[in-house]
Formats: structure tokens, sequence, C-alpha cells
């Protein structure tokens, strides 16, 4: 719970942020990168024929 001392609120980093980043964050970061070196792969062979 957040305090209130010498007029300033003081909280613990975990109040702070509200939240965890759970594995769904890492999740989208994943796919996402996964998605941009496949968009790559195919910019390539198109351009580039294989």
């Amino acid at each position: 719970m957040a305090k209130i001392e010498d007029g300033h609120i003081v909280e613990t980093a975990r109040e702070a942020r509200g939240a965890e980043r759970g594995p769904t964050v890492r999740n989208v970061l994943v796919a996402g990168t996964g998605l941009v070196v496949a968009a790559f792969v195919i910019v390539y062979l198109v351009y580039f024929g294989a």
C-alpha cells in the first residue's frame, strides 16, 4: 500500500509498476522477431531468386 512520507508518495517497485511482465511479453517479442526474419527471407528470395 502506498504511504505518504514527508509529502511524497512512497511505493515499492511492484506497486509503482502496477503489474509484472508475464510470459505474454516474451511471446510477443519472439513472434514479432520471427515474423520479421521470415519477411526478410521472403523479400530476399523474391528479389534475388533461389
